[in-house]
């Protein structure tokens, strides 16, 4: 039997540490828990919120609804020859399922090592890092259609995949709940180092025919670096997502910054580092009240103690507007603002 708490304090549940209450919450173990909780019409009614990690949100007030957290475990693998199909619930802490694979040999999600949250978000955001995306390794995902109480398989043209978008947060937004996820690996490592500094670290580190687990190792050494721990510090990772601009508006901000840090995106488009433009603008390390921008990384907003969300929403705004005073590109929040 389902146990429906109410008024539950979420400070726990999501890593910025905001203190919000939930009006409803419940813990989801099995995927037959959703089938048992939507027989219920009154949950039909009311707003909802699925959660796992809480890495990926903001809640600048309470939430007066149903919060459903979700807890469903277990991996599991299947070996085709060269081809690796490793499936996981959505409750899996992402980064105990990239370590599962990399340390079975399992190629393919290493430059996706300490991304913060769970399994069943990693779709919806199209979670990515290191020039690897989710869409790079997913084969198919399940998911719980709250309407008709069915369970539905997605495809990888089905979820729409785009720059840290999917269908999940667009037309199909709300309406599907994502129980597990499959992904095709495979056992022989295909290495992307061209991103951040990977290349150079393996150099310091005297490596010179990297395996999966030394690039594994390496990313997650460069994130500890660069980022807080959500544990000791609330944060929710990289806070606003790097822009994607089209050649004509790059070359003149190019004439003017010759230094701005850029990647080729395809057709015509460039993508911008966006930790580079606010720490240009002189926010890196900057702190207003009991918030501001980490010391490392000035992409990474943190709540240094007492924080709300409000106040957190309050300091982006002010980064995205210097930001555009300065070099005409608009950021945008990568979290999750609730409420």
């Amino acid at each position: 039997m389902l146990q429906i708490q109410q008024n539950v304090s979420l400070k726990n549940f999501n890593t910025f540490g905001v203190d919000v209450k939930a009006r409803y919450f419940v813990e989801i173990n099995h995927a037959d828990d959703l089938v048992e909780l939507f027989m219920d019409p009154q949950w039909h009614q009311i707003e909802r919120l699925v959660i796992g990690g809480g890495s990926n949100m903001l809640f600048i007030e309470d939430f007066d609804g149903l919060v459903l957290h979700m807890n469903i475990r277990g991996i599991e693998h299947r070996i085709n020859h060269n081809e690796v199909f490793v499936e996981a619930g959505g409750g899996e802490v992402w980064n105990d399922l990239v370590n599962y694979c990399v340390q079975r040999g399992f190629a393919g999600m290493e430059n996706l090592s300490l991304i913060p949250g769970s399994v069943g978000a990693s779709p919806i955001q199209n979670i990515g890092a290191y020039g690897v995306e989710l869409k790079d390794v997913f084969s198919s995902c399940k998911a719980f259609e709250i309407a008709t109480g069915k369970f539905r398989t997605f495809s990888k043209a089905d979820c729409e995949f785009g720059y840290r978008e999917s269908v999940f947060k667009n037309t199909l937004k709300g309406q599907y709940i994502i129980v597990s996820v499959k992904f095709d690996l495979s056992l022989t490592a295909n290495l992307n180092l061209k991103y951040g500094a990977i290349e150079q670290e393996l150099q310091n580190r005297g490596i010179s025919e990297p395996t999966i687990k030394d690039v594994s190792q390496v990313v997650a050494h460069i994130r500890v670096a660069k980022l807080p721990d959500p544990s000791t510090i609330g944060n929710a990772g990289s806070f606003f997502k790097n822009p994607v601009i089209t050649t004509a508006e790059f070359e003149p901000i190019k004439q003017n910054y010759p230094d701005i840090v850029n990647y080729p995106a395809g057709d015509g488009l460039v993508k911008l580092a966006a930790g580079w433009l606010i720490e240009q603008c002189g926010w890196r390390g900057k702190v207003v009240g009991n918030t501001g921008t980490w010391k490392n990384q000035a992409l990474v907003l943190v709540n240094h103690g007492g924080a709300t969300g409000q106040e957190v929403y309050n300091f982006s705004s002010l980064i995205i507007d210097s930001v555009y005073t300065k070099f005409g590109v608009t950021l945008q929040r990568e979290v999750n603002i609730i409420g």
